[in-house]
Formats: structure tokens, sequence, C-alpha cells
């Protein structure tokens, strides 16, 4: 582990004058203990000597002089870390929502959603020891201890050579203990992450837990994973316990070794009593900064580790693909999107290859059965997912068509704030268009300025969908997009409620517009100028084992018949046993939250099959 990471000054520029201003405050600091030794030792020797008290007054008002100005330089050093620890905080949060922001869906969710936010906040937080205490202490050792040790040896070399033979130890043991350190540093943090994600998810898939009796069973898990925190702070605390102990020990036995060695030497009259005492009042502050940087460092880790994954993912952003496509210019009511061969990777494997397009005036529907991929190919649309072919754009290729599009996807993605804030959200507010759009999704008995909490918060599965397939409505009209494009818009909605949002998108697509629709719905192809009807993968088929002989249909998309399999029609057989007796049907498990994706198992969930 490097003592400062060099990518701190990179990403936080207000480090930089943090660092200057240190120090310089350092540089200050040494020379007020240099002074306060040197004034000290001349004072006590002038006792000792017999000199009167007039003659020693001055050393001592010196002395007193420089304890008071090493109070204040310490006091200043405590602000500017303060100061400067902010400003770094602020920096490095801002520069992270950034990464992400360009990063995109796709990279965010690959990852702990909930240890992310753990990092952006707590973990940010921690970072005020790390300024306040770790690299002050730092600077202090960079540039203290060569001071000291050179002033030590000009004083009294065979001290100063005593103190380069014995200083080494102290680091050599502080990098046996940093290993160890960073070692159970790193695993307290994942599990404090582990934990983060477990509370979320559980919290937000509680009444699915609870419809099932299984909340007890969920809360054991956030007991099992405490206990778990619990036992790796205490390693943390047990293993920084002890490297204090091994820095302290270390530090006093050299300590210790000059002393006895100045002893003797008084003793034998080959050292002056000025210059003795002067070199051991500067011995214990020669190992003092590198002590003190181990013990500050043990307080600081969990900062270390904050700043280890924001740097990794500040590092992703700025090594994203540069030199891309530029996105799609504004779009106009001729826009056309298309997908050109486009091969999705989901979970380790390759769905389909599709090719489509969607233009004005047209409803294209994607139809199939569930986990085909539908919903892979909108996120392919709109850069969100890995895929093998094109996005197309008027035939331009581009990196994604979300410049050209109004998409509504299967969760409504509401925020907190307000009904009509929801609707504008990214576009310029326009309160007529703003009541046109709700009511064209049927959500005109839904106030614009109702309140929402969190996730929506304050309305029904229902009602939040309409006002998503509102918000796509308005970004179409207002901003001028080309092609709405919805993912199961009317899965939470009546028969009354959907037929009506069919009609809105026959009607926004007689106006020009281009309508890319996700549904299971078979009313939705009453709408539809064309499908296109995915089949799942035909390994996928292979898995089911044995399956009855069927007459031969048409292959999708070529027009030739499946082989019909050669089987042999079995004689029956001699004796038809008795069906066994009917067993209940086990009550489906409720699956657990999956740890550290956000994802909520709603009640469908319970089906075998997957979503697309």
């Amino acid at each position: 582990m490097k003592p400062v990471d060099p990518r701190l000054l990179r990403y936080a520029t207000a480090s930089r004058s943090f660092f200057a201003v240190t120090a310089a405050i350092v540089l200050a600091q040494a020379g007020v203990i240099v002074g306060f030794a040197w004034a000290l030792t001349s004072a006590l020797v002038g006792v000792i000597e017999g000199r009167t008290l007039s003659e020693v007054w001055g050393f001592v008002g010196m002395a007193a002089a420089l304890v008071v100005l090493r109070g204040a330089l310490i006091a200043a050093s405590e602000r500017v870390s303060a100061r400067g620890a902010a400003a770094a905080s602020l920096q490095l949060r801002d520069a992270l929502v950034s990464a992400v922001t360009r990063l995109g869906p796709r990279w965010l969710g690959a990852r702990n959603a909930a240890g992310l936010a753990v990092t952006a906040g707590h973990g940010l937080e921690a970072l005020d020891a790390y300024f306040g205490r770790y690299l002050p202490q730092l600077v202090a050792t960079a540039i203290t201890m060569p001071i000291l040790i050179g002033t030590m040896t000009l004083a009294d070399p065979l001290s100063g050579l005593i103190v380069v033979l014995t200083i080494p130890l102290i680091p050599v043991f502080m990098v046996l203990i940093g290993l160890a350190t960073r070692g159970v540093q790193q695993r307290q943090y994942r599990t404090l992450g582990r934990l983060a994600a477990r509370f979320a998810d559980t919290v937000e898939g509680l009444g699915t837990l609870k419809a099932f009796g299984r909340q007890h069973r969920a809360a054991d898990s956030i007991e099992t994973i405490t206990r778990d925190y619990k036992r790796e702070t205490m390693t943390v605390l047990r293993v920084s316990f002890l490297s204090g102990f091994a820095l302290e020990f270390l530090a006093s036995i050299s300590v210790a070794i000059v002393a006895v060695t100045i002893g003797f030497r008084l003793l034998a009259g080959d050292l002056s009593l000025l210059v003795g005492l002067f070199v051991l009042l500067l011995a214990p502050e020669a190992y003092l900064p590198l002590r003190q940087v181990g013990v500050q460092f043990h307080a600081a880790s969990e900062g270390v580790a904050a700043t280890e994954e924001i740097f990794d993912a500040l590092d992703a952003a700025r090594s994203a693909r540069e030199g891309q496509t530029p996105d799609a210019a504004p779009s106009t009511l001729g826009s056309t999107v298309a997908l050109d061969g486009v091969r999705v990777h989901r979970e380790g494997h390759a769905l389909p290859t599709v090719s489509l397009s969607a233009g004005p005036g047209e409803v294209v529907l994607i139809a199939g059965p569930s986990g085909v991929g539908k919903s892979s190919l909108i996120a392919a649309l709109l850069g969100y997912a890995e895929h093998d072919g094109r996005v197309l754009v008027d035939g331009v290729a581009v990196p994604h068509a979300r410049a050209v599009v109004a998409w509504a996807g299967q969760r409504p993605g509401l925020v907190s704030g307000t009904v009509a804030e929801n609707v504008a959200l990214g576009s310029p507010a326009d309160p007529a268009e703003i009541a046109a759009a709700l009511a064209d999704a049927r959500a005109a008995d839904i106030a614009p300025g109702t309140p929402l909490g969190a996730g929506g918060a304050g309305l029904s599965g229902g009602e939040a969908q309409r006002v998503a397939v509102a918000r796509a409505l308005y970004r179409s009209r207002v901003v001028g997009a080309a092609v709405l494009v919805l993912d199961e818009p009317s899965s939470a909605l009546d028969a009354d409620t959907e037929a009506h949002l069919w009609a809105t998108l026959r009607r926004e697509a007689d106006a020009g517009r281009g309508v890319l629709l996700v549904s299971h719905r078979r009313s939705a192809r009453a709408i539809a100028d064309r499908v296109i009807e995915l089949s799942p993968p035909r390994d996928a088929a292979r898995q089911v084992p044995e399956p009855p002989p069927e007459v031969p249909e048409p292959v999708e998309g070529t027009g030739n018949p499946r082989p019909q399999p050669t089987t042999a029609v079995p004689e029956p057989p001699p004796e038809v046993p008795e069906p066994p007796p009917e067993v209940p049907e086990p009550t489906p498990e409720v699956p657990e939250p999956v740890e550290g994706t956000g994802t909520v198992h709603k009640l469908t969930s319970l089906h075998p099959e997957v979503r697309s």
C-alpha cells in the first residue's frame, strides 16, 4: 500500500494546496522543536552551573514563547486539515457522481449499488481522519525527521549514527503491520458493504417477505452479517493495538540506547552536559513522527479503503472508450432508429441476433415469451447492455439512441419531488403540456402538484406506471424525440386503461412519430403495424427432456419447417398402472432479496419464468 495514492493529487486538486500549506506549517514546527530544545537545555545547564536567574530568564522566556507558538501551529494545522478534508471530499464526491453518470447503468448494474452508496457517504466522511491526522503526520515525517536527525548528527555524530541505524526498524515493522492491517480493513469494509446491501434489499422487499412470513429469516440474515462485521471490527482493533505496542516498544528501545550511550559518555567526560541534554531532548522527537504515522494510519484506514474504491471508479471512467461516435443530433419527426445484427450478451451468454427498425408513423411491437431478450434489445438500443452489431439513427451508426427516443421502462423510475417534476424530468417544464401528457396517459386524476417520496412513494403501481408513460409522451412532444420506446407499459393497468393507452400510442404514430413497443399483451397487436416475434434460443429447447412429437411448424424468419423427429410408435404396455396419489404442491419459497443489486422480488417473481 502506497503512503499516498498519487491519484489523490489528480482527482482532488484541493489536496495540492493542502499539502503545500501543511508542509510550511510542519517546517515551522520543526524549527520550533529545535529552538525549544536548545532554549530549555541552555536554561537547565545554566541553573546547574550556578548562573543567576537573570542570566537564564531569557532562555526560559524563549522556551515558553516557543511552546505557545507550537500550540498555535498545531491549531493551524488542524484547521487547515479540516478545510482540506472538506474540500477534497466534496471534489471526490462530485467526481464520483460524474464518473457514475459517464459510465452509465451498464457499469453500475454490475456493482454493489448499496456498497457504492456507503463509499460515497460514510467512506468519504472517513477522509476527515485521513486528511486531518494521517496526511499531516506523513508530511511531518518527511520533513521533520531529516531536520532533527541532521541537527543531532551535527551536535553529536555518535547519537545521530545510532538514530540512523535504529530508525529503519520502525518502517520495516510498519510495512509488515500495514500489510496485515490492509487485509483485515478491506474485509471489514466489504462486510460493511454486504450489510448495507442486505439491509437495503430487505427493507425494499419487506412487503413480499411479510406476505409469505419470511421476514424473520431476512432478519436472521442481517443479524449474521452484523456479527461478521463486529468480528471484523474487533480484528481491526486487535491489529491496531498490537501495531501500536510494537511501534512504541521499538521507539522506546531506540531512545533508551541513545540515552544510555549519552549517559556513559557524560560519566566518562567525553561529552558536555549541554550537548548531551540537547540531543537527549531531540531523540524522542526524531522518532515521534514515524510512530505517529503508524498510529494515524490505523485511524485513517477506513478512509484509505474508501479512496481505493473511489479511485477505481474514477479510473474506470477515465479509461472509458474515447473517440466514440458522437451522440445523435437533436431528432426530427423523420428520424428512424434501427438495430442491425444486434446480439446482446447477458449473464455470460449471448442472445439471438436481431435486426429491426422503427420509423415515423408506425408501431413496431416486439413480442415473445419471458426471458427471450426483449428488454435486453431495448437496453442495447439505449446503450445500457453489451452487444454485437450496430445501433443506427437514420442509417448512421451511433453508440446509443438515447438522444432521439423517449423511453419508459418496466420500472417507472420516479424520484422524490412532485408529479409534475417527474413528468418533466430532464426537460423544460411546461404546465400545459404536462397536464396534456398526464391526460393522454389516463393519469388526469393525479394532480401535478402531488408530492412523491423516494421511488415514487405515494402512488400505486398502476399510477406510477401511467406517470412514467406521461413522462415519455411529454419528452417526445417538448424535446422532439422522434421515437417512443415503451417496455411493458401496461403490465400494471386494467383493461380500460390499457385500451386508452393503445389508442394514445396509435395517435402518436399517426401524428408522425415512431413507436417501439414491448408487450406480452395480445391486445397490443391490434395497433401494431409490424410484429417482431422473438423465440428462445434453440439450445434452451434442447434442455427440455424428451419432448413429445408435434406437427412441424414454420421456423420464424426462414419459411422453412422444422424437421420432424423420427420416432417409433411404441406398443401399448400390457398393463396401465394406476396413477399415484396426488401429492399437494408445496408452497413456493419466496426468494430473498438479491444482495447488492437493489432488485426487489415482487410477487410475480415466484413464477419460474424469467422477465424479459
